[in-house]
């Protein structure tokens, strides 16, 4: 057997392996919640002893970490499926499909949407390398409002005079071509998307939404028209 054989062998070995253990923990989010995630616990229902456990993940914050990074991403493939779908389509249409995607995603994994939206989790702090990944709905968002403008299809929101400094500093740093009013108004869109779907999730509407789509149509559709999309 030729050490290239033996290689990929061992890498593939591997990745089925790191798959079992994910998966695994995701289990016990969903029986035990993320604060309660061990490692230990993880090795003992794979019949692993701990320390091999640990020579794919050295620590329970290096195993949450690839669970936020792989939720994130689930998500964001989620929701440029949908855009994607749309392809072609006016801004409002593009914007409504992402947040719909975004509602479904969450309502299929609702423990990995808790583990990214929901309480923090004691004494972990998520790393810089969660960013890319959190970023891509974000992204897709400031995409569709970027295509308005180009298309005259935006209505830039006003700005109260002492915002004005903070609405200019995250325009720089998240959409500099675009003017600070519709960034401000975005990031305030997009943080009402989550909470939305986090009130659905969480049981926030029990007995005052019933119809819960048509409701969130209506909503995600009001934050477009906030944003500024025509």
């Amino acid at each position: 057997m030729s050490s290239n054989t033996v290689r990929g062998a061992r890498a593939r070995a591997r990745i089925e392996v790191t798959a079992a253990i994910k998966e695994e923990a995701r289990r016990q989010l969903a029986s035990e919640g993320a604060a309660k995630l061990s490692l230990r616990a993880v090795a003992r229902e794979l019949g692993m002893v701990s320390s091999a456990l640990y020579r794919y993940f050295p620590s329970r914050d290096d195993l949450l970490t690839a669970l936020i990074i792989d939720a994130y991403d689930s998500l964001g493939e989620s929701a440029e499926a949908a855009h994607t779908a749309v392809e072609g389509a006016e801004p409002l249409e593009r914007w409504i499909a992402v947040g719909e995607a975004v509602r479904a995603w969450a309502l299929a994994h609702p423990h990995e949407y808790a583990l990214i939206y929901g309480s923090p989790v004691p004494g972990y702090s998520a790393p810089q390398s969660t960013v890319p990944a959190a970023a891509r709905v974000g992204r897709l968002l400031i995409g569709v409002v970027r295509d308005a403008r180009r298309e005259n299809r935006l209505d830039v929101p006003l700005l109260t005079d002492d915002l004005v400094p903070e609405a200019v500093r995250m325009a720089t740093d998240l959409a500099p071509d675009l003017p600070p009013g519709a960034v401000t108004a975005l990031v305030a869109a997009w943080a009402q998307l989550y909470g939305l779907v986090g009130f659905e999730l969480f049981g926030q509407f029990h007995r005052v939404v019933e119809e819960r789509e048509p409701f969130f149509r209506y909503a995600v559709t009001r934050l477009a028209r906030e944003v500024g999309l025509r």
